[in-house]
């Protein structure tokens, strides 16, 4: 559980590095990719819901150094939500298909489209109203396109990171 509260910890401080847009840029996903990574889907699903508790109860963990259930509840908490979503399909597929680098790498790809999902939704349902649905190609636009490149960069330093640090752990958080 050490190891697990130190991610949480390393997510966070991945989300304190942010660009401020309408989804604001940061590298949370660095944390959480690299948090499944090492410790693997069970601990590493654990890792990213202790953080996403911690700025429930108001911990500033989020991004802009802030915390509580209004950050969760925000137009963008669906996307911090999401990644429960990311890591629970992160911990699936690693646990039907093994910790193989293809495996892993399915389940990060997998878990984001799930998070890019249902963030979007989330923002979608934050600024409409039952009669008046925005588009949804600009909605595509601000929301996910300009974070694919960056979060496939992530992906990969992530992997890069296990390959260097993974050998290191203890026996009792490998896979």
């Amino acid at each position: 559980m050490v190891y697990c509260s130190l991610f949480a910890i390393f997510i966070a401080l991945c989300s304190y590095i942010t660009i401020p847009l309408v989804i604001p840029f940061t590298l949370q996903t660095l944390g959480v990719f690299t948090a499944l990574e090492l410790l693997g889907g069970k601990k590493g699903t654990f890792s990213v819901l202790l953080y996403i508790l911690l700025g429930a109860v108001g911990v500033p963990v989020f991004s802009g150094f802030r915390g509580g259930i209004g950050i969760l509840l925000s137009n963008t908490g669906g996307y911090i939500v999401g990644f429960i979503f990311l890591s629970l399909i992160y911990w699936l597929i690693t646990f039907i298909f093994g910790t193989k680098l293809y495996a892993r790498i399915l389940g990060m790809i997998l878990g984001l489209i799930f998070c890019y999902i249902f963030g979007t939704l989330w923002v979608v349902f934050a600024y409409s109203d039952i009669k008046n649905m925005p588009e949804m190609i600009p909605v595509i636009q601000v929301c996910i396109l300009p974070f694919i490149i960056p979060d496939i960069a992530k992906m990969f330093l992530s992997v890069v990171l296990r390959k260097f640090i993974y050998p290191a752990l203890p026996d009792n958080l490998k896979n």
